[in-house]
């Protein structure tokens, strides 16, 4: 323990170094930065996972999150679930998981986890931990976690503390409410109509309220069963992005708590900085707890529509064209189908094909075809008079008869078909409950997202399809163009700098059934190697959706010339790099090792 005068000395030694270091970390440059997380590898299957714990420093760690005081709850027990995504593959184990009932909840974790780093803990009592040994320091990282729809553990924390948004509550601890403004009331009474909502709310919740007013989102996702915050920390896109662009760019106003807790309201008129960074900043700079989404009027139903080409370059013309035209349709897509078979007699489950006899003798079988897919609403007369509703319906046909009469589809594969709006949006999700019946839901899903330039895309097509991959039996292959004009290049998303660029997205599935040949995880991975290496060697100036790089030059590749702004705002609003380590950008920042004052 040593003389009194010795411990006296030694005590305002370190209070004086402790006070020192939190001066420097709240002016700390980018420079100083951490990047490129040091995760452990992946337990191949969850059931490797084991409980962290057993060092002294751990169980310090959970000492010290106890004494937070929240009005949800810590779970240190029952975290396992908290590391498994939709990905199912990567699997870390957090130490803990904050259940919010309110913003104030999730910005005292934050605050608290961001004092221990600037005081190297800041807990008394217990042995001391000599100074330079690594295994001691605190490395407390946060992750938000939505519905755990990432692919390569982005919403884990290892070691760390996951903050599940699904608990969260609005800002004074009530259940959390949707509130939909119908517009008007701002100057000149010409405020559009949104809706503020939780940043752990659904947005399928959001459809359906928004509804009973008559009103909708602009720009959606194709699986609605995901959170506000997860969509926007990403882009959020689909078939509506050639017109809206993605969600990021349909939002009116954030809440954000940042790295160092603060909860700040930001807006392209406040906070500008933190708005634009937190919009497709894979949750880099913050937490988002609420937004105001902007609506459009609704409509109440949709004539689907799917057609086939037998040639790329047809196809994609056809594509480009319907996305600049001015009159077009409302949603738009496409994908890709390699040798399979009886591929028009599985869409008469859904879909009426326009000639039913040339559609029998349609054969799909060893070819690569490719499906353009459009939508176009419409609302039905509401009185009883069925003469006005039938000419109502004969309008909008017109109108689609018109539009597709501009295009060179094969004529025998025109197939259609007439649902609700509601039903039309959710249309993954019917999808989904026979998935999950049949166990094939919660399975490996080594998805690829990509963005092609338009110049590009013919290049690409004739490399990928039918030679890298020779049949799209493990999941559907996504592909479809965006104009760029649609996009604010302020958010932190990236894309091609081209007018025009395409999403090609390979959404495949690992079943349980998979032989580990053809339809195997490591066979999937390897094809997905084998796109990105010819991305970067053929030079295409692609860009990855959803990322996931794992060096530091992968990652400055990946952001180009915002690459400085992104190391400005991390060591802005989030100094210690505590959030959203699941990333790997940036590693949990350590000035010191952990140190405590013997008492």
């Amino acid at each position: 323990m040593g003389s009194f005068p010795y411990s006296f000395f030694r005590l305002k030694k370190t209070i004086f170094f402790r006070f020192f270091m939190i001066l420097l970390l709240t002016s700390i440059s980018h420079h100083r930065m951490k990047l490129c997380s040091n995760l452990p590898p992946a337990p191949a299957d969850p059931s490797t996972l084991s409980n962290l714990g057993g060092s002294s420093s751990s169980y310090d760690v959970i000492s010290s999150l106890k004494t937070i005081h929240l009005k949800g709850h810590l779970n240190f027990d029952n975290v396992n679930h908290a590391a498994k995504d939709f990905g199912n593959r990567h699997h870390y184990l957090p130490l803990a998981i904050v259940h919010p009932k309110s913003v104030s909840d999730i910005s005292s974790t934050i605050k608290h986890v961001f004092e221990m780093g600037t005081l190297g803990m800041g807990i008394g009592g217990g042995e001391t931990v000599e100074e330079g040994d690594q295994q001691q320091q605190h490395q407390v990282t946060i992750a938000a976690r939505g519905r755990g729809h990432s692919l390569q553990g982005q919403a884990q924390a290892h070691g760390g503390v996951v903050i599940d948004m699904g608990s969260l509550d609005d800002q004074e601890g009530r259940p959390k409410t949707i509130i939909v403004h119908t517009g008007g009331g701002g100057l000149n009474g010409k405020m559009p109509p949104y809706a503020d909502v939780c940043g752990g709310e659904l947005w399928i919740n959001i459809l359906h309220e928004s509804l009973k007013y008559g009103l909708a989102p602009k720009s959606w996702t194709d699986y609605l069963h995901l959170t506000v915050g997860g969509t926007l920390s990403n882009a959020g896109i689909s078939g509506q992005a050639f017109r809206h662009g993605p969600q990021i760019n349909n939002v009116y106003q954030l809440e954000v708590v940042t790295g160092k807790g603060d909860i700040v309201t930001c807006s392209e008129k406040q906070h500008a900085d933190l708005f634009y960074g937190v919009l497709g900043g894979l949750g880099q700079f913050g937490i988002i707890t609420r937004a105001r989404i902007s609506l459009e009027p609704a409509p109440k139903m949709v004539k689907w529509i799917r057609v086939l080409y037998s040639e790329f370059s047809i196809f994609s013309k056809d594509q480009e064209h319907l996305i600049s035209s001015r009159n077009t349709f409302d949603y738009i897509e496409g994908f890709v189908l390699i040798n399979r078979t009886g591929l028009l007699n599985n869409w008469r489950s859904s879909f009426n094909p326009k000639e039913p006899i040339q559609a029998t003798q349609f054969n799909s079988d060893g070819r690569t075809l490719y499906c353009l897919e459009m939508a176009k609403y419409f609302d039905p007369v509401d009185d009883d008079d069925d003469d006005d509703d039938n000419n109502n319906n004969h309008i909008v046909n017109q109108v689609i008869e018109s539009l597709l009469s501009e295009l060179s589809y094969i004529p025998s594969t025109l197939f259609l078909s007439e649902v609700s709006y509601v039903d039309f949006l959710d249309r993954v999700h019917v999808s989904e409950i026979k998935l999950r019946e049949k166990g094939l839901w919660e399975v490996p899903h080594p998805w690829l997202n990509l963005l092609i330039p338009k110049s590009r895309i013919h290049e690409f097509a004739k490399q990928v399809f039918g030679n890298i991959l020779t049949n799209t039996a493990n999941g559907p292959i996504l592909i479809y163009p965006a104009n760029q004009s649609k996009w604010n290049n302020r958010t932190s998303l990236v894309t091609p700098e081209e007018d025009i660029f395409y999403l090609v997205a390979f959404l495949s599935a690992v079943p349980p059934s998979s032989t580990g040949t053809d339809d195997g995880l490591e066979h999937i991975l390897t094809q997905n190697q084998r796109i990105l290496d010819f991305c970067k060697e053929a030079g295409l100036g692609m860009k990855q959706y959803l990322p996931h790089y794992t060096t530091q030059d992968e990652w400055q590749a990946h952001f180009g010339h915002k690459w400085e702004l992104l190391l400005k705002r991390k060591s802005k609003y989030d100094p210690l790099a505590i959030l959203s380590p699941g990333h790997r950008i940036f590693q949990k920042a350590t000035p010191f090792p952990f140190r405590r004052i013997l008492t």
